[in-house]
């Protein structure tokens, strides 16, 4: 990489406008022609951290949501990803380049209270992606509310966001234990074959809807947030989520479009 692209990078190794590249910006207009609703929930100054559900075997969620709320808000948008895409050569600093940055409390402390930054959690973790068809669009356990617990440290809001169509561009069929590890078949895989069916996702309509932010009355860089507390504001979170879900299937015609 050239010294004048270095010199673009923010310290965590983002590259100025992140996800929206060409041909992501494309996909995100006409592949899944994704509308927005309540992006005026979206605060336009201070730090937020955005939780979202999961779903796609090659999630474009983290992607789209970056994306519109970059292009709505002229903010960015960094996503915490699991540790281990590390390992691998040149993927993590070409997440790095799109706003990814290492899934640890720490990081998303310094983007939230030092940055002012907004920062895309979620909690259903690699749980969303595989489960089971019978549960489409249920989201799963929010985990123990350690999101909620970064949060309230850093003393910034939580900004929900629903999105539907994702679980339909890649519609999961089965899921096989292998290794200890929870595989994935979709219509895709066997569509069109393993590996081209990782990649290549149904041309749907993608809907995002933001919730009003959620506030939190506890001062933040506490020691110590009681347990109880961050899973009871976790699961009131969870359940707002499933409700504006639950709402915009209900007012969907057809998945390419209605």
């Amino acid at each position: 990489m050239s010294d004048r692209t270095d010199a673009l990078l923010d310290r965590w190794g983002r590259a100025p406008g992140g996800s929206a590249n060409a041909p992501f910006r494309a996909a995100y207009r006409n592949w899944f022609r994704v509308e927005w609703e309540g992006i005026e929930h979206v605060p336009r100054r201070g730090g937020g951290l955005i939780v979202a559900n999961h779903a796609g075997l090659v999630p474009v969620d983290g992607g789209i949501i970056a994306l519109g709320v970059e292009e709505e808000t002229g903010r960015s948008v960094y996503a915490l990803a699991h540790h281990g895409f590390w390992r691998f050569p040149f993927l993590g600093e070409l997440l790095e380049r799109i706003g990814a940055v290492t899934g640890h409390p720490e990081n998303a402390h310094r983007l939230l209270a030092e940055d002012k930054s907004f920062v895309l959690v979620f909690p259903e973790g690699s749980k969303g992606p595989v489960k089971p068809p019978s549960q489409r669009y249920q989201l799963q356990r929010f985990g123990r509310g350690g999101f909620v617990e970064t949060a309230m440290r850093a003393g910034v809001p939580i900004i929900p966001i629903a999105v539907m169509g994702s679980e339909d561009a890649t519609p999961l069929l089965k899921t096989f234990r292998l290794a200890g590890q929870d595989v994935p078949l979709t219509l895709n895989m066997l569509l069109f074959g393993p590996l081209l069916g990782m990649l290549l996702q149904f041309p749907v309509k993608i809907r995002c809807r933001v919730l009003p932010p959620v506030h939190f009355d506890e001062p933040p860089n506490l020691d110590h947030y009681p347990r109880s507390l961050l899973m009871d504001r976790a699961e009131a979170i969870r359940g707002d989520l499933q409700r504006a879900l639950d709402d915009m299937l209900l007012r969907r015609k057809s998945i390419w479009g209605g």
